[in-house]
């Protein structure tokens, strides 16, 4: 009470108050799905139909083999990092305003971060308590993103 009566007769200074700083606007979890997906059906499954019919010749082969479907993940990972890299955005984020950014500037991430980004996803993913924690965290950021030094925004 003594601190609103101080501030009505103006006993208190203006600058004792917080400024506001401007929040990031993190990127919603369901926004980050819908770009993820948006990315598997536009990047994965025609470079998945490429190597399984152009390159392996049949379903039975590309089933069989450890290599070819490995070489479909480098694949997938190779064209996100340069999505990321070069613009900050893969066709998914791009559908949705999201970027991905450098929790430090703010900017897209360097390749170095884009590349270390993605290793970390495959574990994160695999070990699928990297993604959940994200449900759990005011700014929706994953282990992948708190260990690269990177989040997704929404403009």
């Amino acid at each position: 009470m003594g601190r609103w009566r101080d501030i009505k007769q103006g006993k208190t200074h203006q600058n004792s108050q917080k400024e506001s700083t401007p929040s990031i606007p993190y990127a919603s979890i369901p926004a980050k799905i819908k770009a993820f997906l948006t990315d598997m059906f536009m990047i994965m499954m025609p470079t998945a139909y490429i190597v399984t019919y152009l390159i392996m010749g049949s379903k039975e082969s590309m089933q069989g083999s450890l290599v070819a479907r490995s070489s479909l993940g480098v694949i997938f990972g190779i064209i996100m990092i340069a999505f990321w890299c070069i613009k900050g955005q893969s066709p998914g984020y791009k559908a949705y305003d999201l970027y991905l950014v450098d929790a430090k500037t703010l900017k897209k991430p360097s390749c170095l971060k884009a590349i270390l980004r993605y290793i970390l996803f495959i574990i994160s993913a695999t070990f699928i308590i990297g993604e959940i924690m994200a449900f759990f965290r005011k700014d929706k950021r994953t282990l992948h993103d708190l260990l690269s030094g990177t989040f997704v925004i929404q403009k």
